[in-house]
């Protein structure tokens, strides 16, 4: 199955995952959304940043769900996997204080990265809002 991602350009994680550096794409979420129970090893992710068109594209090798979070387990968690997150350890304060509050966390672990030629996505039925797109039968 496909995915896209939608990434806050101000973050810069893009040039992250093509160099290896950011090997997880994590997702924090109040409430369970896609890709929860949607995605798998052998999936398909293709990376966009916001207003702008698919660029990236990588394989999934795996994911990690965790539930019921607290503020000490999203800490655990970025303590354990945030520098494969491609966040740096200066950063993990900053993303503890955007995650300490979610519910759920997914960890997406991501294999060979690589530019793809530029392409425009419809995200119709989606919402202008959505940040990831699961397409396919399973959706």
């Amino acid at each position: 199955m496909d995915h896209v991602a939608v990434m806050k350009k101000s973050w810069g994680l893009l040039p992250k995952i093509l160099s290896g550096e950011k090997t997880i794409e994590s997702r924090w979420y109040k409430n369970k959304s896609a890709p929860w129970g949607k995605i798998a090893a052998g999936d398909r992710i293709y990376f966009k940043n916001s207003g702008e068109k698919v660029s990236v594209r990588a394989g999934v090798s795996g994911v990690n769900t965790f539930e019921n979070l607290n503020p000490l387990r999203v800490r655990k968690i970025l303590g354990k996997y945030g520098k494969d997150d491609g966040i740096n350890q200066n950063e993990i304060e900053k993303y503890y204080e955007l995650f300490k509050n979610k519910s759920y966390c997914m960890l997406i672990h991501m294999e060979k990265p690589e530019k793809t030629e530029p392409f425009e996505i419809n995200k119709k039925g989606y919402g202008t809002m959505a940040a990831w797109m699961c397409v396919g039968e399973k959706c």
